[in-house]
């Protein structure tokens, strides 16, 4: 079992960048395949990227198609999110997640997921 936890959330203004860190522990993250989605306040949660386990794979939404990046450094057991040209309707509470997978599976529902971080803050100002 694998216990995620994400930082690196915050306050920026709109045109800003942030990176997002989801730090793995208790298995290596070379198992899974790993998700990001976000949550708007009275909004339902919403994929946003997703990165196969060898990282070969990569999937964004479309409204972020662009602008953000996932990648992992297995050899940290991290995966990030690198968001540029930030929007005040990327205002949301960020997720990571994680599945054991094949190899170039790189899943875009949340259902697919079984294992979930706590969340981090991203607020852009417009």
């Amino acid at each position: 079992q694998v216990s995620l936890v994400e930082s690196g959330g915050g306050l920026v203004q709109a045109g800003g960048s942030l990176r997002l860190s989801c730090a793995a522990s208790g298995r290596t993250l070379s198992y899974y395949a790993m998700g990001w989605f976000r949550q708007a306040p009275g909004k339902e949660r919403e994929f946003v990227a997703a990165n196969s386990r060898d990282g070969s794979s990569r999937e964004y939404s479309d409204s972020v198609k662009g602008r953000f990046t996932v990648f992992r450094v297995n050899a940290k057991n991290t995966v990030y999110l690198q968001m540029n040209s930030l929007k005040p309707e990327d205002t949301a509470v960020y997720f990571c997640a994680g599945v054991t997978s094949r190899y170039s599976y790189t899943p875009r529902g949340e259902s697919e997921y079984d294992y979930w971080g706590q969340g981090t803050q991203v607020t852009v100002s417009s």
